[in-house]
């Protein structure tokens, strides 16, 4: 079997600046524009059902705004009324109104369980489009930009299932055959609910082509399926067509191979994604366990053993778990019962009270240990004899050696690791991975629109932009530009919606829920001479932090960077902050 490669990222020294003095606060006014648009952003909230975590990174925080990467001076919404929107700027000063380029064959109001609306543009002419309902649709838009006649024209669309977001798509030009590889998000429900709320993420990679000039028809030619359990930061398939990227909290699986591929494939793909055979939780006294019942079981079924020190589990004459448990129980007070949910509720008394249970039975690793968080406040108070905020510059005579820095609140990490994989898209196995550790995820941008999309993560304090070169095996991800202490800036801003920078990374800007915009600019060289005063030397240099105000009271439901400009979308307004006041 074939292993994965490990790798990990270079950072280019040269593009770090470990002299950086901080941002400076500019008061210089930013010119700022506001359209009122004909009709309301077509606007999907989160169902009663759609509870997760998930749902809300996946849809809840759904960007409206789309951005044409190959003319960065158009932007595209869609309204209630199921119109594409664009505005095109050609003066700022003189901005005219959106105006509708498509409009979607389906009345979006008679769908009750659908997603928003989304839409990728794959090239120069060709567009991917969900309408949220399950379908999508390829257009051919022509040469898009100034035209105002442009016509965008349905060569493709179908009926996939349930409904999703697209989140990636590329246009695959060979000899005598044009394709258009698209990769698509959905949250499904598992047959059996085994846990919580029974959620995962499923990707869909899906290949349309047309095989020739004479056939006019264009076809599904390929799906592939991946599943996990987090929504990915990231997904991106390669401009050859010939992989996949993913940064992601939890690992993903190709659970489905494509059409064109033979059926010895499939022996090695992962079927399903295992859940926990059983679920427990502990305190200082007890221990819960919980397991999901089939349906149909009743009282009858279950017969459960308690011994000092072992348990049996039988379900409908099935062994479902036995062993020796990990410390003593007082096997006469240890109770079950079923519960309303249809799940088996374990409760064991420890006889050693106190002592905490690394796992449930020795060696068994099929059940998950569910932590709350006074467990873990506990855990952390136990621990706190090891850190100290006073150093001791003589540890072996004393005390043990101590960390003398404290953490700040927004230092503080509290997902676990992401990782990068790189999937063959033949094989479908994992070729390269990179453990990311404590480099968080912030947001991605097209620099290159002919290459995959970039992706900024946390290194220390700054946040370090990367392009991916699928070409390059030994160079996979490159280190294109940094912005300074931004990794530490932004953790701070905790009611942040929306994070993005400029293709040519002249800044970074991020947009809060309500109103407020920041700007982060690179440094630029002074007109006036500075000092600083703790080391007594010139600064040739300063980066400015601005901040804008938007004259609204509507939630932020879209937000783009351009070289030139920032674009700010609400419910009923589009906003223009002129970025570049040097033009």
């Amino acid at each position: 079997m074939e292993v994965a490669a490990n790798c990990s990222l270079r950072v280019k020294r040269p593009l770090l600046d470990p002299r950086f003095e901080g941002y400076k606060l500019s008061l210089e006014p930013l010119p700022c524009y506001q359209l009122e648009l004909d009709a309301a952003v077509a606007e999907v909230k989160l169902r009663d059902d759609q509870y997760t975590l998930e749902h809300m990174h996946a849809f809840g925080m759904f960007n409206y705004l789309h951005c044409d990467s190959w003319n960065q001076d158009s932007v595209y919404y869609i309204d209630t009324l199921g119109r594409i929107m664009t505005l095109t700027v050609m003066l700022d000063t003189a901005l005219g109104k959106p105006r509708e380029v498509f409009r979607l064959p389906t009345d979006l109001t008679t769908y009750d369980a659908r997603l928003c609306a989304s839409l990728y543009f794959t090239s120069p002419t060709w567009v991917t489009l969900s309408d949220g309902t399950g379908r999508l649709y390829v257009i051919a838009t022509g040469e898009r930009g100034n035209n105002a006649s442009e016509k965008w024209e349905i060569v493709f669309n179908e009926e996939l299932g349930n409904p999703f977001i697209i989140i990636h798509s590329i246009s695959l030009q060979k000899v005598e055959e044009h394709s258009i590889a698209t990769l698509l998000l959905r949250i499904e429900k598992e047959d059996l609910d085994m846990k919580g709320s029974g959620f995962y993420v499923c990707l869909e990679w899906v290949t349309i082509s047309k095989k020739n000039k004479d056939s006019q028809k264009y076809e599904i030619i390929k799906r592939d399926v991946l599943h996990g359990k987090s929504v990915p930061h990231y997904a991106a398939i390669e401009p050859d067509g010939n992989g996949l990227m993913i940064v992601s909290y939890k690992s993903f699986q190709f659970v489905q191979s494509g059409q064109n591929l033979d059926e010895n494939m499939h022996e090695d793909m992962p079927q399903e994604i295992k859940e926990p055979l059983y679920h427990w939780q502990q305190t200082e006294d007890d221990l819960t366990v919980t397991i999901q019942l089939p349906e149909g079981n009743t009282k009858d079924d279950i017969q459960i053993q308690f011994l000092p020190e072992n348990i049996s589990i039988v379900l409908r004459d099935q062994l479902f778990l036995e062993g020796k448990l990990y410390s003593s129980i007082d096997h006469e007070s240890s109770t079950w019962i079923i519960k309303e949910n249809n799940s088996l509720e374990i409760s064991l008394i420890k006889k050693n009270a106190g002592l905490t249970w690394p796992e449930l039975v020795v060696g068994d690793e099929r059940g998950e240990l569910i932590r709350d968080s006074a467990q873990c406040a506990a855990i952390a108070e136990r621990l706190m004899h090891l850190t100290s905020e006073e150093l001791n510059p003589n540890p072996e005579r004393e005390k043990p050696p101590c960390n003398a820095q404290e953490l700040e609140e927004c230092d503080v990490f509290f997902d676990e690791s992401s990782s990068l994989c790189r999937f063959d898209g033949s094989t479908f196995k994992t070729t390269h991975v990179v453990n990311l550790g404590s480099n968080q995820y912030l947001f991605s941008v097209i620099v290159d629109p002919k290459e995959m999309p970039c992706f900024c993560l946390r290194h220390d304090v700054d946040a370090l932009l990367w392009q991916p070169h699928s070409s390059q095996q030994d160079e996979m991800w490159e280190h294109i530009a940094t912005f300074n202490a931004l990794g530490y800036v932004q953790a701070s801003k905790r009611d942040k919606k929306f994070f993005a920078c400029a293709p040519d990374y002249s800044y970074a800007a991020l947009c809060e829920c309500l109103r407020r915009v920041f700007i982060y600019r690179q440094p630029t060289p002074m007109a006036t001479v500075l000092y600083n005063r703790k080391e007594g030397r010139k600064v040739g240099q300063v980066a400015k932090q601005q901040v804008a105000s938007l004259e609204t009271n509507e939630p932020i439901l879209g937000f783009q960077a351009t070289n030139e400009r920032l674009f700010v979308l609400t419910t009923k307004n589009l906003f223009l902050i002129k970025v570049n006041t040097e033009n």
